[in-house]
This record gives C-alpha cells, sequence and structure tokens, in this order.
C-alpha cells in the first residue's frame, strides 16, 4: 500500500507539505501508522503541482528512490509553490517493477491521478479484461504496467466518452467497473484515488470488500489555513476526518466539501 496527499487552497511552497507536518510523508515512507500491508514506502515517490499563476497543464517530479534518499527535492521543494499538490510514496505490490514508468502521478491533459490500494492477483485476474474494454486512446495512454494506471486508463475512458459527466461520476462508474470485473474474478480490489484538474480535488475511499485503505480530510486548519488537505494518515494533530468507505469526496474552487456514496 502507498501513502497519498492532495492539497488544494493558498499558495504553499513544496517543503512545507513534504517535509514540515511531524509526520510528513517523509516519515510516513520509513514510519507509517495505518497501512494494512507493508511496512515501508520505500519504492519510489511523485508529486504533482499546477502552476500558481498560469493556467497549465500539470508538472510531475518522479523518483525510484526511496522519498528520503533523493537530493534533489529538498531544494525543488523550498523553490516551488502551489495551490494545488498530488504526491505519493510508493510501496510496490510483490511483481511489479520498479522503474519510472510505473511511478505516479499518472497525468493526461489537465488531469492528475495518484492511487492506493492494489487489485489482488492483477496479471492472473483483471488484466486483460480491463484492456480489453479501453479503447485506442486510453490503451495508447498506458506506460507502464502497474493496476493503478490501468484503473486511471478506465477513468480516461468515461471522461473522453461522456464529456458532460463529472469528475465524480467518471469516478463512481469507474469504481462501479472495478468493482464487477473483481467480482467477476473472484479477486479482491481497492482504490483510493486522488484527482485534480488543478481547480478541484476529487477522492475515494473504495474496496470491493469494505476494507478500504485509511484516507482521512482536514479543512482550514491554522498551519494551513483556506486549505483542504487529503491524506492517507493525519499528517500532524488537527481536526481530522475519516472519509467513510465506499464514498468520494469532492472540494470544489471554494474549497466547499461534498460527499457522494459510490
Amino acid at each position: 500500500m502507498c501513502r497519498l496527499l492532495g492539497y488544494l487552497g493558498e499558495t504553499v511552497s513544496l517543503e512545507k507539505l513534504l517535509y514540515k507536518p511531524e509526520h510528513s510523508l517523509i516519515v510516513q515512507s520509513y514510519q507509517p501508522r495505518e497501512m494494512n500491508s507493508g511496512l515501508l514506502n520505500a519504492d519510489g515517490f511523485g508529486v504533482g503541482w499546477y502552476h500558481a499563476q498560469r493556467d497549465t497543464n500539470p508538472f510531475a517530479y518522479k523518483s525510484v528512490l526511496p522519498i528520503w534518499n533523493d537530493v534533489n527535492l529538498p531544494s525543488l521543494s523550498r523553490y516551488v509553490e502551489s495551490s494545488c499538490v498530488l504526491a505519493y510514496i510508493r510501496s510496490a505490490t510483490l511483481g511489479q517493477a520498479i522503474d519510472l514508468s510505473n511511478c505516479q502521478p499518472f497525468d493526461n491533459q489537465k488531469l492528475l491521478c495518484i492511487h492506493n490500494g492494489r487489485v489482488e492477483n492483477f496479471r492472473q485476474s483483471i488484466y486483460r479484461s480491463i484492456r480489453d474494454r479501453l479503447s485506442d486512446f486510453a490503451y495508447q495512454a498506458i506506460k507502464g504496467s502497474t493496476d493503478s494506471e490501468h484503473i486511471f486508463a478506465l477513468l480516461l475512458d468515461e471522461v473522453q466518452a461522456n464529456s458532460s459527466m463529472s469528475l465524480e461520476q467518471a469516478l463512481s462508474t469507474t469504481l462501479n467497473h472495478l468493482d464487477l470485473l473483481a467480482k467477476l474474478h473472484h479477486t479482491r480490489a481497492s482504490a483510493n484515488l486522488l484527482l485534480s484538474d488543478g481547480k478541484r480535488l476529487i477522492a475515494s475511499r473504495f474496496a470491493s470488500d469494505r476494507n478500504s485503505p485509511s484516507l482521512y480530510w482536514l479543512r482550514d486548519d491554522p498551519t494551513f489555513p483556506a486549505a483542504v488537505i487529503i491524506a492517507s494518515e493525519p499528517l500532524f494533530t488537527g481536526d481530522w476526518h475519516s472519509i467513510p468507505e465506499h464514498s468520494i469526496v469532492s472540494v470544489g474552487e471554494d474549497l466547499e466539501i461534498q460527499f457522494h456514496q459510490i
């Protein structure tokens, strides 16, 4: 299982998000508190962000190193500022390659996506079924081999095929497809996803067996005023709220938070 972080609010440095909290992603990489499989998140990391002033496609920095061992990230984190950030640390599923093509966040045009969870026996279960149902657009977008990226491809299909559909609706439909495929192939799937288009945050807490990985939200903390943070584990002592299982939470440009059942 990986650990996730999403931020939307006033412009902030990556350093303040990634390094300053007492239980930051750096700490969670070697001392997570709520992982239900694995002990470390040492198989790479990634950070995606949007430019604070210009309406451009997102930027990303990825590495196969443990986040605590990357000598470039501290300097980069002091330089980069953003009002919308997605970050993750990876605990690779057994058998999945540790290379840059399998590093998150995944991106397509304005969209960024990170995933915590797994499909058990992915290659032997729903791998072929997912690829068979993808459009050529989504199929060609896949660069790696992870279950995470194939779930993102399912989402891209929904977004492309239904331009009037909201991201919340597309995510809900994607997770319902995933749940159906998991049941047909007698396997288990969990999918805590974090998405952004640079203006909003959308997250799911989902598992086919209702044993979802942990996920929390926090709004307007004194440390990060006028902001919402979504994270796998609380980053510091504060008024954190557990996101209900089998639900989607969306954070608007005005930081209004809404919940939707899957």
